[in-house]
């Protein structure tokens, strides 16, 4: 177990996750935040983009399992949209449940990546965890708190702008 606010790999959106860039990374269970990584908060739909790239990831043969904070009822929304399983309330900067979809999917930590938006939250969950993180940048800034937390994000953001594709 141990504690970084440092991703290994930076991407723009989750499509730029390619199934060749995670078999690389030897992902076999890729787990998703929600709010701001696959879609912009308060919205309950997907883009045809994101849908896409889900069916291209599962069909390389990489397992989607959603994670996220969100107490709502999008973490169930966007899984069923995915046909996907999900877990809400996860705790997030607690591996909790990061490690509870682990042990769903069997899948062990090092075959497993998270991708998400936020380093205080999705980056220390995975790390700890002992998953693959793959920041997102966020979507869209809606709430000015968290555009003041992305700002404070910045330096460990720009450590891994030249990683964004391996």
């Amino acid at each position: 177990m141990s504690f970084s606010l440092l991703p290994e790999v930076r991407v723009r959106s989750v499509s730029d996750l390619s199934p060749e860039l995670l078999k690389g990374l030897g992902v076999d269970l890729l787990i998703l935040d929600v709010d701001n990584t696959i879609a912009p908060y308060k919205t309950l739909t997907l883009e045809k983009a994101v849908i896409d790239w889900a069916e291209r990831v599962k069909s390389a043969g990489i397992a989607i399992y959603i994670v996220s904070n969100n107490k709502g009822e999008r973490p169930e929304v966007f899984a069923s949209l995915l046909g996907i399983p999900y877990i809400k309330r996860a705790g997030k900067p607690s591996p909790r449940g990061v490690r509870q979809a682990l042990r769903a999917a069997g899948v062990p930590p090092e075959n497993a990546a998270l991708a998400g938006d936020q380093i205080y939250t999705d980056t220390i969950a995975a790390n700890l965890a002992g998953v693959h993180m793959l920041l997102v940048e966020p979507i869209k800034f809606t709430n000015p708190f968290l555009a003041i937390r992305y700002f404070f994000e910045l330096p460990f953001r720009r450590e891994r702008k030249n990683r964004s594709k391996k």
